[in-house]
């Protein structure tokens, strides 16, 4: 990942002395040692979403290290708003945490108008966990190979229609962010289901979509879709013959979706810390990374200071993209 991305990117170093983070923290007026008892994340998107696979399988992991149950509970709604507002407001004592996404903590904040939290406020970061690329993919007929000649095609047309997972998706914020890098003329047909935005895209009732590689390569492999573009700062092992935005001229072109772990903020440092190193060993041992490599995830850890600093640059990232573009959730 670029600046910041790389920074938080961790090896297999995993932080030492677990042990040392149980000590007794106040909880609910009572002195235990933590965990004494089940942790709950909440997903804040629905059942089988990339975030909920992710989860579920981080925590199993991360139940084997503390030694405690954790649940994991979907509570969608409101591009990820609903279940990050129950996190933020629930007690700081580290048994509810929430697996935040770049819609949920960097892009509603600027996009979501009366967004029911504060992320920097309202959460305490834990740690990034994973991260994974969006591609652009069109219908099979459409006459371009390559992204410049999307841009020229959209250009000649007057206009061209792309589809996404959602308003305020990351999806989204890559065809926000090629028409703030080319001038290219897009309009975005945001999709309750992106199984249905995929298919559509298939049969050419709109000729593009913007989305997550991992959902795309099936039909990619099979021809039903044509890759153009990985919107990363690297190509992704799914699709090792896609270039990148910036590959084909066009700089400073991200739009890496990721996710992290959140407590609910004035959560005490030992818990953080004790859940930090839980969360980290997790991320890196070799079963979780080799049972998500197939889906496109890259796992990563960081510290909690690394993770806030990373989200707050990437809020103010696409603050500027969304007040570029005029982007809106309304």
């Amino acid at each position: 990942m670029p600046g910041n991305h790389r920074g938080l990117a961790v090896a297999a170093c995993i932080l030492t002395g677990m042990s040392c983070f149980g000590q007794p923290v106040a909880a609910q007026g009572a002195s235990t040692a933590f965990p004494a008892r089940a942790i709950t994340i909440i997903v804040p998107y629905g059942a089988g979403s990339s975030t909920d696979i992710l989860t579920r399988v981080v925590a199993r992991q991360i139940s084997q290290n503390i030694g405690q149950p954790v649940v994991v509970e979907n509570r969608a709604g409101a591009g990820g708003a609903l279940g990050s507002s129950q996190v933020a407001k629930s007690l700081p004592d580290g048994y509810t945490l929430v697996m935040g996404t770049i819609s949920s903590h960097s892009i509603n904040a600027s996009m979501m108008k009366n967004i029911p939290y504060d992320v920097l406020r309202d959460f305490a970061p834990i740690s990034l966990v994973a991260y994974f690329p969006n591609l652009i993919a069109v219908n099979k007929d459409l006459p371009v190979s390559t992204l410049t000649e999307l841009v020229s095609l959209a250009k000649a047309r007057g206009a061209m229609n792309y589809a996404t997972g959602g308003v305020g998706s990351s999806g989204q914020m890559g065809g926000e962010l090629l028409k703030l890098r080319t001038g290219a003329p897009l309009n975005h047909v945001p999709y309750k289901d992106v199984s249905q935005a995929i298919t559509d895209t298939m049969a050419g009732h709109v000729p593009v979509v913007f989305y997550q590689a991992p959902a795309l390569v099936q039909q990619i492999n099979a021809g039903q879709l044509k890759a153009l573009a990985v919107l990363a700062p690297n190509r992704t092992p799914l699709l090792p013959n896609v270039p990148t935005a910036g590959e084909q001229g066009i700089a400073e072109f991200d739009a890496t979706a990721w996710m992290g772990l959140f407590a609910p903020a004035n959560t005490p440092g030992a818990v953080i810390d004790r859940l930090n190193a839980a969360v980290r060993a997790a991320a890196t041992s070799p079963e979780v990374v080799e049972q998500l490599r197939p889906q496109g995830f890259t796992m990563v850890g960081s510290s909690p200071a690394e993770f806030r600093d990373f989200v707050k640059q990437d809020i103010a990232k696409w603050a500027e993209v969304i007040k570029a573009t005029g982007a809106t959730i309304e």
